[in-house]
């Protein structure tokens, strides 16, 4: 797999810029495969990160306030009381799970692992983007990502 080889030469020679003194033998090696939805999801974002070019990682899953509170009644039990509140997200829906920035070109990462398929809201995101000039991609395994990005930073 020649694009995770690329991927882990540029983690070890960003490990051996930033810890010069550290023995290169002592770098632990890239943790990340590209064989889940979260995994595939840091490969492309660290991979264009380590290619000198900006990509973070975007969500809109909201938050979860915890409102619960435990305490210890006078026969000794534990009991809790109150209730978890989840608010949504401000996000615009159907975000792209990554925005990166190459080459001065706004893109869009939607990574889709396995069966998964874009949303009703993803499409509309997406056209949105191709609207405005920006780059919408869909990602669905390292190696077409691999390829897409050295054809587009030529």
């Amino acid at each position: 797999m020649k694009a995770l080889d690329k991927l882990k030469e540029l983690h070890l020679a960003k490990q051996i810029k930033d810890y010069p003194n550290y023995p290169v033998n002592y770098i632990g090696p890239y943790k990340h495969k590209p064989n889940s939805t979260n995994g595939l999801t840091r490969c492309v974002e660290d991979f264009i990160n380590l290619s000198g070019y900006f990509c973070e990682r975007t969500g809109n899953e909201g938050r979860v306030i915890d409102n619960r509170k435990t305490y210890t009644d006078v026969i000794g039990q534990r009991k809790t009381i109150g209730s978890v509140q989840r608010i949504k997200s401000t996000q615009t829906n159907g975000t792209s799970d990554l925005k990166a920035v190459i080459k001065g070109q706004m893109i869009a990462i939607e990574i889709k692992y396995g069966k998964d398929s874009q949303s009703k809201a993803q499409k509309e995101y997406q056209e949105r983007i191709e609207n405005s000039g920006g780059i919408y991609l869909i990602v669905k395994d390292f190696d077409t990502f691999y390829y897409w990005f050295f054809g587009f930073t030529k």
